[in-house]
Order: C-alpha cells, then structure tokens, then sequence
C-alpha cells in the first residue's frame, strides 16, 4: 500500500510539474504571433526560464527521492 502511495505522488508532482510549466509559459509568451505577451509591454516583462528551471530542478530532487524510496522499498 505505502508503495502505490509513494509513486501516486511522484506522478502528481511531475502532472504538477508539467501544469505550472505550461502555465507559466503560455502566460510570457502569449498566444499570438509573435510572442505577443511579450512584446506589448516589454519594459515589464520578466523572462520566466529561470523560474521554471529551478521549480524543475526542485521537483526532480524531490520526485528523485521519491523513486529512491519506492526502488528501496520494492527490493524487500
């Protein structure tokens, strides 16, 4: 049972992972052509890359972890 539970959240991070990113990228970059978030206001407008990357990095340590625990724990 700990072992469904522990790999049910490695999946809901990276789900997790996957809806922020795409979130945060839509919203920088806009949808029209050619980025047009960005170039509208360009003197407010914050490069978003290094905020996903170390929310990226973040939750790869995390769900790394994870696996750990569940590899262990399938060895018994």
């Amino acid at each position: 049972m700990r072992q469904h539970l522990i790999l049910s959240l490695i999946l809901g991070l990276l789900g997790l992972m996957l809806f922020v990113d795409y979130t945060l990228l839509k919203e920088a970059y806009g949808s029209g052509p050619p980025y047009y978030g960005r170039s509208v206001n360009m003197d407010k407008w914050v490069d978003p890359l290094p905020v996903v990357i170390w929310f990226d990095v973040a939750v790869a340590v995390i769900a790394g972890g994870l696996c750990w625990l569940w590899l262990r724990g399938q060895r018994r």
